[in-house]
């Protein structure tokens, strides 16, 4: 479920400065020490001292990154040609949040790059501060690791160990969806954004491993991708559930109860999909079984609920990606009233 990905905001941070403005701040340390850490792929590959294991996997990186760019047509630049070792196992932190009886995000805007549902820390004390500070304000509030960020091209972006941490294919789909955004991107639209990189990704690792001629690849992430569709329909249903909580008549006390009642009913669901249809699969085991909020649950739609509408509109394009982004660009200088309307029902790539 890790589909939240840190939008750095370099020039904010660049026009704050190193004095006060703690949140700038803290990113601006924790970017500058990343990207002073970086080492060349290209080098790191010719090194006669690389050891063996860091060099296959810096390969395998370099093709995935020349195979966004000559087949994916996604930029040909410096970003995911470096390297660093952050040694963690998260580069951020994520907070999101929202109120007790409402499925709305609360957002957080900035220059140049609008609006997001989340805020992130290189910091966890920072991060956990600030999560301490929205519940005292009344708000659920859900804090996710992050194993990659990026600066939209604004900084060339490196790759990082944490990206290495689920295999070839994890890596595949991070740097292609990462290198999304820096094709499209449409300033405080983030359902809209995430959702056309998952598509980019998607439809890119698919390509990717048929190019490979990775028959048994293809068939795992199918068939992760249909538990994650399933996964997230749950979802889904239950937040369609608590709307109906919140919207509905009841009084603070008898809406906590619904709410609790229902997110037990998501869990109860959960382990009788899981066993009767997952083969034994628990990959999602922990998700369900931590604490689950509405913060939690609206960070998971930001990521997913369009993405079904995008790759229509990739098989519209004829599976063409340039002519797909040339469409996703259209669709983003509409007004946001009207853009989510004009996705979902579009007849032709435009």
């Amino acid at each position: 479920m890790k589909r939240a990905f840190f939008r750095f905001v370099v020039l904010t941070i660049m026009a704050c400065g190193l004095g006060g403005c703690g949140y700038y701040a803290q990113s601006l340390k924790g970017h500058v020490e990343i990207m002073s850490a970086r080492q060349s792929v290209a080098k790191l590959i010719d090194d006669p001292a690389t050891p063996e294991p860091l060099r296959a996997r810096m390969q395998a990186a370099s093709a995935i990154r020349q195979f966004a760019s000559d087949k994916l047509d996604l930029p040909d630049n410096r970003s995911y040609r470096s390297y660093v070792d952050i040694d963690r196992n998260f580069v951020t932190l994520a907070v999101f949040a929202a109120p007790e009886f409402s499925l709305a995000p609360r957002t957080w805007c900035f220059p140049v790059f609008g609006c997001v549902p989340y805020r992130g820390y290189f910091s966890q004390e920072a991060a956990a501060q600030q999560a301490a500070t929205l519940k005292r304000q009344g708000f659920d509030v859900y804090i996710s690791g992050i194993t990659a960020y990026s600066t939209l091209g604004w900084s060339s972006d490196p790759l990082l160990s944490t990206m290495f941490r689920q295999g070839e294919t994890w890596l595949a789909s991070v740097v292609f969806h990462e290198l999304a955004h820096q094709r499209v991107y449409v300033p405080g639209d983030s359902a809209f954004n995430e959702a056309f990189a998952v598509a980019v990704e998607v439809t890119g690792v698919q390509k990717w491993l048929r190019a490979a001629g990775n028959a048994e690849g293809l068939r795992r992430y199918e068939a992760e991708r249909r538990r994650d569709e399933e996964f997230r329909a749950l979802l889904a249903k239950t937040r369609g559930e608590l709307a109906g909580i919140y919207g509905g008549p009841g009084s603070t006390e008898q809406k906590r109860a619904a709410k609790a009642a229902a997110v037990d009913r998501l869990r109860q669901r959960y382990r009788q999909m899981r066993d009767s249809r997952w083969d034994g699969y628990r990959g999602y085991d922990a998700w369900i079984d931590a604490p689950i909020n509405n913060a939690k649950l609206a960070a998971t739609s930001v990521y997913s609920d369009r993405v079904p509408a995008f790759l229509r509109l990739f098989d519209l394009c004829s599976q063409d990606y340039p002519r797909f982004y040339a469409a996703v660009r259209r669709l983003g200088a509409l007004d946001k009233s009207r853009r989510d309307e004009a996705l979902r029902s579009a007849r032709t790539c435009g």
